[in-house]
């Protein structure tokens, strides 16, 4: 894979959509921090349903932590993991509260130190929330970028790496929206449709789909 091929298949992601976002529902960057914290393991779909009646209810620090584990709980049960998630949560609405004026941190060390997030929330946060070029690789990014060869690597820190090291400085911000998007309707994990793929003649898989 050259620069030449990367720098095409960005062009035709970003002519097909412009301005791509997380499919989780949010209004500020503590929505979206306990939205994607909600998220592991678990759907957006899932994640947005329950928030549909958290947020009306609590969308700030104060609010959810005035809520409890118990409280909380209640709102998220429908989510896989759902108590070790609350306590999370209220862990991490406590340090904002006590630590940060009640704001979501904009920088890796101080997101990573909060309950729950780990390198591929912050990065989220960082990206969706604050326009900072990261990439935060989850199993459809890192399966896209073996899979296409766009960024090879062995494991999610190492794609990683070779992501904001090789994608054209242009789509950085954007690349993390398109690469999972892509994953999660185009090039699936069992059956890619590479048939009605955008970028199926730059790609580097060797057992394409006719579909």
């Amino acid at each position: 894979m050259n620069k030449e091929k990367r720098y095409e298949i960005f062009r035709r992601l970003r002519e097909d959509n412009p301005h791509p976002t997380t499919e989780l529902n949010f209004t500020s960057p503590f929505e979206l921090l306990v939205a994607v914290t909600l998220s592991a393991q678990a759907t957006d779909v899932g994640v947005n349903k329950a928030t549909a009646k958290l947020f009306p209810v609590a969308n700030t620090p104060e609010a959810i932590y005035a809520l409890g584990v118990d409280g909380l709980s209640e709102y998220i049960k429908t989510i896989g993991l759902f108590n070790s998630k609350a306590r999370n949560v209220i862990a991490a609405c406590k340090i904002l509260i006590e630590e940060h004026d009640s704001q979501v941190p904009e920088t890796r060390e101080a997101l990573e130190a909060l309950p729950g997030v780990g390198r591929k929330t912050a990065n989220v946060v960082l990206n969706t929330a604050f326009g900072q070029p990261t990439m935060a690789v989850d199993t459809h990014i890192f399966r896209v970028s073996n899979r296409t060869g766009i960024a090879p690597g062995k494991n999610v820190l190492e794609v990683e790496k070779k992501l904001l090291k090789h994608v054209p400085k242009e789509f950085l911000v954007d690349a993390h929206h398109w690469l999972i998007l892509h994953g999660r309707y185009v090039c699936k994990a069992r059956t890619p449709q590479c048939g009605s793929c955008r970028i199926e003649d730059l790609c580097d898989y060797k057992h394409k789909t006719s579909d």
